[in-house]
């Protein structure tokens, strides 16, 4: 059967998006990756754009743990002895020795009773929520929290929802007294560091917030914060946004592998009943492949970095880095949102200006990602830009430059 008439539509669908200006488009492949050399970051190659050289202002490898050769070394190793693949889900054949030391370690690092790892930092979040939702449960989220937790929300059938506005304690206050006697259960669920802007959610204040409502509630109010961008990049140890607002740790704790550690896969921490309730009931994790041997080796030997002093060396120089950038956005006119994260948006707030920008910083060699409708908020438009550790000085002089010299800046 052809399908010709489904694609027809499917086809106009995508038509409509291009023609909105809002389809994401082709994706650019890399081809080769040149390493960091003298006072010269690491490069990456395009498909079709032959010897071309372009800086990376759009990974979220944020300590450049994926190019260090001892991270690289380690999964070579693990996946020579058990292979390129676990072979099975865990609860049938698929759980290795890689795998419980990964989530010990990740246990310890976040100073919690246990951790357990997925396929994606995504996988987490929605394999997460969804099983901790009763229909006597409310699920009380930040407006500007990531898709997954607005999918994972959607996914589920609690008594009601509540949106509060973007980090507004006092909205989150309000939501908690509105829920109070009308369900057992709040879920109170944001970002530690929301990606698209890279400013952070007050995690202390919303902390003490549900511990101020938990009373009422006759099965907690529970805070949920996935830190995906947070752990490893921010916070003066890499533990986030937690660490960086000196809160008490939260309740559940989302993170990735991906990121600042520079694997894959992602990861949950809580106390020992949570952790042992979600391995019985997140269906991500029961009927989905782990990340492999190899990728838990490569992500313990990243962890050990970030928590030793060569991490905290280059957690420093990350902070460095972000506020040399965001010095120079200032003194050439460019408006930012200011704060120590490295995502540093470039708000341009007009969509075709944005694209026109990204398609510039293209052709003269540096990889940003433009964000407009409905991504981001009409009249938010922008350019995220996210600076590693492995970036140097020159670098950052050189894509300011670059940045100087755009003709519809200003």
């Amino acid at each position: 059967m052809p399908a010709d008439r489904l694609s027809a539509v499917l086809n106009a669908h995508v038509t409509s998006l291009e023609e909105a200006g809002t389809a994401k488009g082709a994706e650019n492949v890399v081809v080769a990756v040149k390493p960091a050399l003298g006072d010269r970051g690491p490069r990456v190659y395009l498909q079709g754009e032959g010897d071309k050289e372009f800086i990376r202002l759009n990974s979220n490898s944020y300590l450049g743990m994926g190019l260090r050769p001892e991270v690289i070394a380690a999964e070579e190793e693990a996946t020579r002895s058990f292979g390129a693949g676990p072979g099975a889900v865990r609860f049938i054949s698929g759980t290795y020795g890689a795998h419980v030391a990964l989530e010990a370690k990740l246990a310890d690092f976040h100073s919690r009773e246990a951790a357990m790892i997925f396929s994606s930092a995504y996988a987490t979040v929605v394999s997460t929520i969804t099983p901790l939702v009763t229909s006597e449960t409310v699920l009380i989220s930040d407006e500007l929290n990531h898709n997954c937790i607005i999918n994972a929300m959607r996914l589920s059938r609690p008594a009601g929802k509540a949106i509060y506005l973007h980090n507004d304690v006092a909205a989150l206050d309000a939501a908690l007294e509105d829920w109070k006697g009308k369900a057992k259960r709040a879920l109170v669920v944001t970002d530690g560091i929301f990606s698209m802007r890279g400013d952070h959610a007050p995690v202390d204040e919303i902390m003490a917030m549900c511990v101020r409502h938990d009373a009422d509630y006759e099965e907690n109010v529970v805070c949920i914060v996935d830190d995906s961008h947070g752990v490893g990049s921010f916070g003066r140890t890499g533990r986030g946004a937690e660490e960086y607002t000196s809160s008490a740790p939260v309740d559940i704790l989302v993170g990735t592998l991906g990121k600042a550690f520079g694997v894959n896969g992602g990861y949950v921490v809580a106390n020992a009943a949570t952790i042992q309730f979600l391995r019985e009931s997140s269906q991500m994790y029961i009927y989905s492949n782990p990340i492999t041997v190899g990728e838990a080796a490569a992500a313990l030997r990243s962890i050990e970095i970030v928590d030793s002093d060569e991490g905290a060396a280059l957690l420093a120089r990350l902070r460095t880095l972000t506020k040399r950038f965001e010095d120079g956005l200032g003194r050439i006119g460019i408006e930012t949102i200011p704060g120590d994260h490295p995502v540093v948006p470039l708000m341009i707030r007009d969509t075709q200006r944005t694209r026109d920008l990204v398609q510039y910083l293209y052709d003269n060699g540096v990889l940003a990602t433009g964000l407009a409708y409905p991504v981001v908020p009409r009249g938010d438009e922008e350019i995220r830009t996210q600076i590693n550790a492995d970036h140097t000085e020159a670098d950052i002089d050189h894509v300011l430059a670059i940045l100087e010299a755009f003709p519809g800046k200003a």
